[in-house]
């Protein structure tokens, strides 16, 4: 799929309803993808279950390299949800792997701090 190719047609929509494009499923096998996930493409081709969906995005994550979820929604025009099954289809035939993101360095958030956030956004 080259670059200016797109998934939605920018008058009419999309061109393939998400329900297709999933199967109908509307959650991922196995556990959910996070949002700040890296996506990277792995080595081995595309077996004859992956239908042309998966083959564009697993050729855009081989051209473009790793990406984190946010950027492929973005990248590709697809809905989170029609995104993550496809994710989760690659990586369930090994040719992509998702790597969760780190947590954050440094200490947790004070709950105290955030009860006073909350309550300060509900007054306004």
């Amino acid at each position: 799929m080259s670059d200016d190719e797109h998934w939605y047609e920018d008058e009419t929509g999309s061109l393939v309803r998400p329900y297709t494009v999933t199967r109908g499923r509307t959650r991922p096998r196995g556990p959910a993808v996070d949002l700040l996930a890296q996506v990277t493409a792995l080595d081995g081709e595309p077996g004859p279950g992956v239908d042309h969906a998966r083959a564009g995005l697993l050729d855009l994550l081989r051209r473009r390299g790793p990406r984190p979820v946010v950027e492929l929604a973005a990248d590709t025009g697809l809905p989170l949800t029609v995104l993550r099954v496809l994710l989760a289809d690659l990586a369930e035939a090994g040719l992509i792997r998702v790597t969760p993101p780190h947590p954050a360095p440094g200490p947790a958030a004070d709950p105290a701090l955030l009860q006073e956030i909350l309550a300060r956004l509900r007054e306004l």
